[in-house]
């Protein structure tokens, strides 16, 4: 047993994880008012995990998810082959008209002072309409699996979503993964299902049956109904804050083992302060701060997450771990799109201290 879990040496799936897939339309830095072309970025934060872990670091991930049938969704589906990325999907028939949908994600990229701009399309969304018994569990795990992903967004889409993470989560643990779950609090998403109160309760429900956790000092307040910090961090880069709620979540969650967050200042859309923090089985685990030249902010955390995940897969130190993490969300936000386009050797050198000096 390391980190307080028992991970699995083997399976045929590192990595399962459960939730939307989304497409993003991307007018680069040109406001939506005035956009006349768009890049199309497909994600979900549950997906840019799996598809982080496929793609650059080479592990064996799969996505269990809602799929409408049409070309919005064969477009969806060729991005999610080309990841590597396993699907089980779920296949609902579009009517031509209203749906089923793949959810739509607006996300121009602001530049300098001037912020970045996200607003939604979920209306009849296909991953809504999940429900328990979708998916064969049993068959998914059938060959092994290692770890169990999912979160809050997902869980806030509809009434049924967040039992089908429920069902997942337990069906993932008697197969022998680790369950992680990312917050991810969106008041607007829980405000038109039931509101804070139904949040609360909702996401009690789910992190019974989490090991790792994914979300800062604002999630576990909003999405964990936790008492806010009796003193106010220093700045964005200051973890004690965030530290110092870990003895209230392990409290209500006693079989929490790890807990982790990035921690960025926002100087402008351009310019961050990035660093990291992780609290595993009991010790509280620093990255290093570096300045970011953010070409696109989307899935910086997705990133993060993947990486700290890899290391954990992989036997790394705890502090490796959280390196690894800390350098490929970093990386992530240098290329546009919600989820990577660099490479493990990438990652592993910035974590070990490099530098953008030219390779030859």
């Amino acid at each position: 047993m390391k980190y307080g879990l028992n991970i699995a040496e083997n399976g045929e799936l590192d990595l399962v994880s459960l939730g939307a897939v989304v497409h993003r339309l991307d007018p680069g830095i040109v406001p939506f008012k005035k956009a006349t072309n768009f890049e199309v970025h497909v994600s979900g934060g549950e997906f840019n995990v799996a598809a982080n872990l496929s793609d650059c670091f080479g592990l064996s991930t799969g996505i269990a998810t809602a799929m409408a049938d049409y070309p919005i969704g064969d477009l969806i589906s060729q991005r999610v082959r080309a990841m590597g990325v396993r699907p089980f999907y779920k296949h609902f028939k579009h009517d031509g008209v209203q749906g089923p949908n793949m959810a739509t994600v607006y996300s121009d990229r602001g530049c300098g002072v001037r912020a970045p701009v996200v607003f939604y399309n979920r209306c009849n969304e296909a991953a809504a309409q999940l429900k328990p018994g979708d998916f064969n569990w049993k068959s998914i795990f059938a060959g092994g699996v290692r770890w169990f992903h999912s979160g809050g967004i997902f869980a806030a889409l509809s009434p049924t979503t967040a039992e089908v993470i429920i069902e997942g989560m337990q069906a993932a643990k008697k197969a022998g993964a680790i369950v992680s779950f990312d917050l991810n609090y969106r008041a607007k998403l829980w405000n038109i299902s039931g509101g804070h109160e139904r949040a609360v309760a909702v996401l009690d429900r789910i992190v019974k049956n989490v090991d790792v956790l994914v979300g800062n000092e604002e999630d576990l307040q909003l999405g964990l109904g936790i008492p806010g910090p009796e003193v106010a961090a220093k700045s964005k880069l200051d973890s004690s804050v965030f530290i110092g709620m870990i003895d209230k979540v392990i409290k209500k969650h006693p079989q929490i083992k790890i807990v982790a967050t990035t921690l960025r200042e926002v100087h402008s859309t351009n310019h961050h302060s990035w660093s990291a923090v992780a609290w595993v089985d009991g010790t509280p685990y620093m990255a290093p701060t570096c300045e970011l030249d953010v070409v696109d902010r989307v899935g910086g955390g997705d990133g993060y997450a993947a990486g700290f995940f890899y290391g954990l897969l992989t036997g790394q130190s705890p502090q490796d771990a959280v390196k690894l993490g800390w350098a490929h969300g970093a990386l992530l936000t240098t290329t546009p799109g919600d989820t990577t386009m660099v490479t493990a050797e990438q990652v592993k050198a910035f974590a070990g201290g490099g530098s953008a000096r030219i390779q030859r």
